[in-house]
């Protein structure tokens, strides 16, 4: 399965991260934010087109489960394999999902073509996923991205057919093509069906959306779609493989058989209508994103110098009415800001004797952030360039004041809750 393109859980990918050392497929204007290296999310490897690829651990579940169910297979059409057949049946399992990493790199180079960060393929249990970081910008460009990677599976579907006619059909490597054409074709056609998250599902969004104008239209109706889909494959795939219309005749299906085809009807069905709820939940909280912008969040701030004392310089913020202080040089130039957290682990009593200049922290790349920045851009321009406070400019390179990554988590938090009411 494919859930390629898919947006990670809002949580995950729009929640500014703590503070931490700095580490090093869809920009604010100013200032230009550093790029982040991925997480982890399996073992590395390779980055094609400069992407990093994952195979998660539950990728040698299903490896080692197609193992076997092919293998089977292979006894009934080559019985003279033996033990082999495992080894081949391991071959196949590897090189479908070589297939698969090829529909993901599909959407991979779309992606990039359209100038939207990717920021990793993972293989896993159910195929792959492309975390293609922005959304487009376009219902056009949304079918196009949505369509590369089941044309893809298809384009591959045709060369392992074209393979096949050039081998015997009873032999290991015509059995090999026929299993990868059959399997392109089925990962093609199913994410061709037009429900959230599957590809098919993006361009009903997309189409929705060319109609309606409104992308969050294209959404409801595709994420509701992929829900009554989720439920159809759940009560519909065990009849139909049940009732032999897949070409499985009724006597030969047994109660082991029935009992698999169910759990892999509720696995699909599952994983279907919880993608389809997650477009949903971050189509609704990206329509509130736009509220989270760094001007309104910003606290005020006065300039104080590196020697005053921190007595002083709270007494002229509370005079100021401010709630954030600005270490300046003689010319008035900010060098650092003092961070809040050291501010209140200094004792009353100390506060006359503590210079501001030692509760500082110095201003560094990317700790500078226009007062222009909104929504997305804020929030991913933060969890590039992780730290407690920033300081807030005007375009004109004015100081506007202080932002707090804890004022913007609380943001955040408020309209994640206004979102679930």
């Amino acid at each position: 399965m494919d859930e390629s393109g898919k947006s990670q859980d809002p949580e995950e990918s729009v929640r500014p991260q703590p503070p931490e050392p700095p580490e090093g497929s869809n920009g604010p204007k100013a200032p230009t934010p550093r790029k982040r290296k991925p997480g982890g999310g399996g073992i590395l490897m390779g980055r094609p087109f400069g992407v990093p690829v994952y195979v998660a651990p539950s990728w040698f579940l299903v490896a080692a489960l197609i193992t076997w169910v092919f293998g089977g297979q292979l006894e009934r059409v080559l019985p003279e394999l033996g033990a082999a057949r495992y080894l081949v049946s391991l071959f196949f399992a590897v090189a479908f999902y070589a297939s698969v990493l090829v529909h993901e790199l599909a959407h991979t180079v779309a992606a990039l073509r359209f100038k939207l960060p990717v920021r990793r393929i993972q293989l896993q249990f159910f195929g792959g996923v492309s975390e293609i970081e922005k959304e487009t910008e376009t219902p056009g460009r949304e079918f196009v991205l949505a369509f590369v990677g089941p044309l893809l599976s298809l384009v591959l579907a045709g060369v392992f057919y074209a393979g096949m006619q050039l081998v015997e059909p009873r032999t290991v490597p015509g059995v090999l093509l026929a299993g990868l054409m059959i399997s392109n074709l089925i990962v093609a056609i199913f994410n061709l069906l037009p429900g959230l998250p599957l590809d098919g599902g993006r361009m009903l969004r997309a189409i929705v959306w060319k109609i309606t104008g409104k992308p969050m239209s294209g959404t409801i109706a595709a994420a509701w779609v992929g829900r009554a889909l989720a439920v159809t494959v759940l009560i519909g795939l065990p009849l139909v493989t049940h009732t032999g219309v897949l070409g499985t005749a009724r006597p030969e299906i047994g109660g082991a058989d029935s009992l698999t085809d169910a759990l892999l009807a509720a696995i699909l069905a599952a994983i279907i209508w919880t993608g389809a709820g997650n477009s949903l939940r971050m189509a609704r909280l990206r329509e509130r994103l736009p509220d989270l912008t760094a001007r309104t969040l910003t606290r005020r701030a006065v300039p104080v110098e590196t020697d005053t004392p921190l007595s002083e310089a709270l007494r002229r913020a509370n005079d100021a009415g401010a709630r954030a202080l600005v270490v300046v040089d003689r010319q008035g130039t900010p060098t650092a800001l003092v961070r809040e957290a050291a501010i209140i682990g200094v004792p009353d009593h100390r506060r006359p004797w503590v210079a501001v200049g030692t509760l500082a922290q110095d201003l560094k790349d990317g700790m500078r952030v226009s007062a222009e920045l909104a929504g997305e851009d804020l929030l991913e321009y933060l969890r590039a360039t992780p730290a407690t406070e920033y300081l807030v400019i005007e375009e004109t390179g004015e100081i506007y004041g202080v932002l707090s990554t804890a004022d913007v988590e609380r943001a955040f938090v408020s309209a994640m809750a206004r979102k679930a009411a």
